[in-house]
Order: C-alpha cells, then structure tokens, then sequence
C-alpha cells in the first residue's frame, strides 16, 4: 500500500518540483542549469561500471574525499560517477575530482532510476550520509548494483519521522548491500530503522585536512588582514526566518577589542545581506572579493566566496560553527578543529550531535546559548590568559583520536563487492 501511495506520488510530484526549483532560481539561478537530468532526461555519453559516489550537496562532496580517495587505490581502474543534489555540490565535486563524471541524481522516480541504472551500470555505488531514497535503493538490489549508507547519521527526530512510514522504509534499508554508520548511536537507529549489515567505521570528516591550496590562500588572507586577532564564524545560516549572521553581528557591536570578525554565509545568495546588515549596524566592512587589504579600522569581513572556508579558518584565532544559534542542527564543527582552531558553537546540534558532545568532554570547543554569551566566549579565548595555545593542543589531540573512517569504509566496501561478485 505504501510503495503504490508513494509511486502515484511521483507521478504528481514533478509538476510542484519543478515549480520549487523555478522559486529557488530567482536566488540562485544555477538551479535552472542541467535541471533535465533530475527529470529523466538521457545523459549524454553516461560513464559505465563506475565507481559511483551520491553526496547531495557541498558538505557531503568535501567528506567524499578520503574515501574516494581509499577506493582509488582498491579499485584504480574504475571511473568515477558523481552524482549531486544541488547546484553548489555539483560544483563542488567537479573542482574536487576533476576527472569524475558529475551530474545531478534522478528524483526516485522507478522509471527515471530504472533508467539512470540503465545508463551508467555502475559498478557500485555509495550514497554519503543520510540518503534514504526507497525505489533508488530497491532497484538497485533488482539490477545487481551493490549499494552503501557510508558515513551514515541518523538523528532520533529523523528516525521517528522515517517509522511512521516504515513500510515503504524497511524493505529499502533492507536492500541496502551495508551501511556504514559513524556511531554507535547512529547504528543502533539505522539497524531499528531496518537497515542491513549495520556495522560503525567513523566520520570521514576527520581524516579531511586543509589542501595545499587552501593553505596558499589562508596565507593571501593573512597578508590582507595583517596581524590583528581573526574571529571566523563559519556558515552561518537563514533558517525559518532567522539570520544568525545578524544575531552574531548585533552582538558584535558590544566588542572593545581590535579583532577582525570575518562572516562567511552559507549560501551565495545571503551574501549581500551579511554586507548590508554589517553596514546598517554601524561596522566598516569591506568583502573578500574587492581584493583590496583590510583596512586597519575595518571592523568586518564578509567572506563572500564558496568552496574557501578552510581558507578562513586557517587564518582564525578562534572560529564560530554556524547553524547553531538558529535551530538547524549545527554545520561542520570537524572543519574549524581539523585546522588546529579553538571552537565555538551554539544550542543546536543535532547534526553533529556526537562530534559537539566528544569535543567538549575533550576541551577542544566551547557551546554557548546565544550570540552575546558567543562574543564573550570569543573575547575569553582571544584574551591572554583565556587559555587559547592550551585549547588548541587539545583540539589537535581530539581530531587525530577520531581519523581512519575513510580507510574502514573502503575497506568494508571492497570486502563486500569482492564477495558480491564471487
């Protein structure tokens, strides 16, 4: 009953998607860019027996990394696929893996996936964290596709959530060739949630480390900047009506010191709204991209650039996690503390709610409950006996505890596949 319900569903879903991404392109028109290809469009000249990687959007893309970068060396004469959600992981993945086919995945449509399958016969494929497309997964197990969950997360709002439709749920979780969870507490809920050869192997995010060009760039950034303390507040959010960079920005005002406050939005289109709000509050504010120096008396940095954050990081004293003082679940908090950065992140942390809660046991990050406490937090760490030289050898201890995942995952995938096919 339910696969029928949901399959008459994409037979009407098309028609309010496509009106969805029509919205979304008044702000980002890189929506309307190959949007034929996540409606069944054939693609042209489709890679086959691929090594096929599903990572929806630029977070996911980034942690792909050091598991592909594991699986090259375990299977070194397979193409690579990758396959996005969104216009900035699509864009993501083609700067990271520059020799990788990259296209967006076909909405779970049985006869668009039927076809994506068709096209591509790949030799496996690997969805990146919490991706649970029911006729994706089940038709993959009808052609023969071994299929993964690698990094997978699953919070307990989600879980409950995917059990009131646990019919249409369960048969494709437990479809799935493995899942590959990062914790123990994610485990448990993907195995009640009905998925197959549970088994924890980590959080790819931590094996990530800063490229040598973002580290080239870190230092371009420092040489504009000079030599003044750097407070970064890393992909900050609009969410429900909420804007954390102006929360993070009013409480700034209250600041006496001569830090810089550097504010990278998460998405291109709040760009300039991080700018007009810096400027309406009084600040001098200059951006990254009119390539000038930082004046001495600029008071803010708006960081309006994709796929650099670890750039802005690397030039931190301390750094801020966005999407933690509006309720969206908190972004990375693995990036700002892979680059040796005293951490500081809010109320909401659902996302990252095993990373949040080891990095404070550890010492290596401060959780604080609104934008005031978060400027007061920044000021302790940046002042001399905040104790910040003493965090930051806690943070680099923390992250080299938790690397490896990328290595167990191949590692469980290769095993799998090889025993598939024999």
């Amino acid at each position: 009953m339910f696969q029928w319900l949901y399959d008459v569903l994409w037979l009407l879903a098309p028609i309010w998607i496509r009106r969805y991404l029509d919205k979304r392109s008044g702000s980002a028109p890189a929506y309307l860019a190959h949007r034929d290809e996540r409606f069944g469009k054939p693609y042209l000249n489709p890679v086959t027996g691929a090594v096929w990687i599903h990572a929806v959007s630029v977070g996911e893309t980034r942690a792909a990394q050091p598991l592909i970068r594991e699986l090259r060396q375990r299977f070194p004469d397979a193409p690579l696929l990758m396959t996005q959600m969104t216009p900035t992981g699509r864009e993501t993945a083609q700067v990271l893996f520059p020799d990788a086919q990259c296209r967006y995945l076909p909405y779970d449509k049985k006869t668009w996936v039927r076809q994506f399958l068709r096209e591509h016969r790949p030799m496996f494929g690997i969805l990146m964290e919490t991706e649970i497309w029911p006729n994706l997964m089940k038709e993959c197990r009808r052609a023969g596709v071994p299929l993964f969950l690698a990094n997978a997360r699953l919070s307990e709002k989600s879980l409950n959530g995917y059990l009131k439709v646990r019919r249409l749920i369960r048969p494709a979780a437990a479809s799935l060739t493995g899942c590959l969870a990062q914790t123990e507490a994610d485990a448990a809920r993907l195995a009640k949630l009905g998925a197959a050869s549970v088994q924890v192997c980590g959080n790819t995010k931590y094996d990530l480390m800063p490229s040598e060009q973002m580290k080239t760039l870190s230092g371009q950034f420092k040489k504009r900047i000079g030599g003044r303390p750097v407070a970064v507040c890393g992909s900050t959010r609009v969410y429900r009506g909420e804007d954390e960079a102006e929360k993070l920005l009013a409480a700034w005002q209250q600041y006496r010191g001569d830090a810089l406050l550097v504010v990278v939005p998460r998405h291109p289109e709040h760009f300039q709204t991080a700018f007009e709000t810096a400027k309406r509050f009084g600040f001098k504010v200059q951006r990254r991209s009119d390539g000038l120096p930082v004046e001495p008396d600029t008071q803010v940095w708006i960081g309006d650039s994709m796929g650099e954050l670890y750039a802005y990081y690397l030039c931190a004293d301390v750094a801020f996690v966005g999407g933690s003082l509006v309720d969206s679940g908190c972004q990375n908090i693995i990036e700002p503390l892979s680059c040796g950065v005293p951490t500081i992140f809010g109320f909401s942390t659902y996302n990252f709610s095993e990373a949040c809660r080891h990095a404070l046991a550890s010492g290596a990050a401060v959780q604080v409950e609104s934008a005031d406490a978060w400027r007061e937090a920044v000021e302790k760490t940046l002042s001399a006996e905040g104790g910040g030289m003493q965090m930051q050898a806690r943070v680099d201890g923390f992250i080299a505890q938790h690397r490896g995942a990328g290595a167990r995952i191949a590692e469980a995938v290769w095993e799998a596949v090889c025993g598939h096919r024999g």
